[in-house]
């Protein structure tokens, strides 16, 4: 079974096949081109020859041999005169037989047409049937040895073929994680440096998730071992000396406090490992515009109680697409909730969406709130604005999801004189996955 999948087992069994029956072809087509050109050069010169006898000897009665010694560039025939084999015509026939050893070919040839004789000839042809069999003996050698070089140049060919991949091969079965290096297209042929470019493009990918992995790591136990040992440590000093009851009331309270934070933490961690799952979402066909529009009222209501205005400037009416839903509830909701959360009260946030083409819609979350640091990565798990409460991990599950549903996702300061900050969102209404460009 493993032969049969095999890309070289199959290229060199149909490139011997392909070229075993060209070959046979071939060599057939020369045989018979051979024979037949011989036989065509003996017909004529039978032929001159018996037209020649009955030019020049139309006299003989039937049963009466030729003999050839009295003929012109006689071809060392036998000629006689016989009657009519079947009945007399004025077309030439031709027949071979055999006796013994010696093959002979015969000419009857319309002779007198008035006594309806015919002339026949007769010639020894052995010498060019030997002659025929050692050509097609040679030409079986021939193509044996061309076989065999053929089995030769498919093995080297197929060989060569599979070099590049053979190469990808090695190089992909050795990287590992603590190992990821891509590969130089530079050196690969060029129908293959698509290939090698959407290798580089995976490895990139792999790269960051496994550079976001580890700061994962270490940026949850850093976040959680800071609040733990600050914990213990306002119990040790609580319990250095006796207090009053307020005090130890005050201590447990803090506690409390921080082991929330802690749980709020471990929620978004635990987040983390849903949205994986939500990655293999199977698409749904919905309609894009109305599943934002409702969502935008629902944070509509939040931003109200909190004294803000949040705005829905939704185009399209209406817009059906095949989207993984969760996915974009995840994205849609932490703009939104951050929107929420850094914007002053008394001021406004813009959900805004507009179809770029047929298939790809543009969604913008506008706040009016202090705008970001561009030159940091806010997409990394752990990183917070100032000092807003937070685990950190909001816009890091953003641009997962948004690299799983093969999304673009950005995050910029307004550039229309107001101070806040633009999260933006282009999204394909088609389930594809693209991989960053390297």
């Amino acid at each position: 079974m493993a032969g049969n999948r095999s890309i070289r087992n199959q290229f060199l069994t149909q490139l011997i096949i392909a070229s075993s029956v060209l070959l046979i072809i071939f060599s057939t087509m020369l045989y018979a081109y051979i024979k037949q050109s011989i036989y065509d050069e003996l017909s004529q010169q039978l032929v001159n020859q018996a037209r020649y006898i009955v030019q020049t000897f139309p006299d003989y009665k039937e049963g009466q041999r030729i003999d050839a010694k009295n003929l012109k560039n006689a071809l060392q025939i036998t000629a006689r005169v016989i009657p009519a084999p079947h009945h007399f015509y004025s077309t030439i026939e031709w027949r071979e037989h055999k006796e013994g050893n010696k093959h002979y070919i015969d000419l009857i040839y319309p002779y007198n047409f008035k006594e309806q004789t015919y002339l026949l000839i007769s010639k020894e042809i052995t010498n060019v049937r030997e002659l025929l069999g050692k050509i097609f003996r040679s030409i079986l050698v021939i193509n044996l040895i061309s076989l065999i070089l053929i089995v030769l140049y498919a093995f080297g060919l197929s060989a060569m073929l599979l070099m590049p991949i053979t190469r990808l091969t090695k190089k992909l079965s050795s990287l590992n994680e603590n190992f990821l290096t891509t590969i130089d297209t530079r050196t690969l042929p060029e129908e293959f440096v698509p290939l090698g470019e959407s290798i580089n493009r995976l490895i990139n990918r792999i790269q960051t998730f496994v550079k976001y992995q580890k700061e994962l790591f270490i940026g949850a136990a850093h976040e959680l071992k800071t609040p733990l040992n600050v914990m213990k440590l306002k119990n040790d000093v609580t319990l250095i000396k006796k207090r009053d009851p307020e005090k130890y009331i005050e201590a447990l309270q803090l506690s409390n406090k921080t082991i929330q934070e802690m749980n709020q933490m471990i929620s978004s961690i635990l987040e983390i490992g849903r949205q994986e799952g939500a990655h293999f979402e199977l698409p749904q066909t919905v309609d894009i515009i109305d599943f934002i529009r409702r969502k935008g009222e629902d944070f509509k209501l939040l931003a109200e109680a909190e004294g803000k205005r949040l705005t829905l400037d939704i185009r399209p009416d209406t817009l059906v697409g095949c989207i993984q839903t969760t996915l974009l509830n995840q994205i849609l909701q932490n703009f939104l909730q951050n929107a929420i959360k850094f914007t002053p009260k008394g001021k406004g946030i813009l959900l805004r969406t507009r179809q770029i083409d047929d298939h790809k819609i543009k969604l913008e979350v506008i706040d009016e709130g202090p705008g970001i640091d561009e030159s940091v990565d806010l997409f990394a798990p752990f990183k917070r604005l100032g000092n807003a409460p937070g685990a950190g991990l909001g816009l890091f599950l953003a641009k997962s999801a948004a690299d799983a549903m093969g999304a673009e996702i950005s995050l910029k300061n307004r550039t229309d004189g107001t101070t806040g900050t633009v999260a933006t969102l282009v999204l394909s209404t088609t389930p594809r996955c693209d991989l960053p460009e390297a």
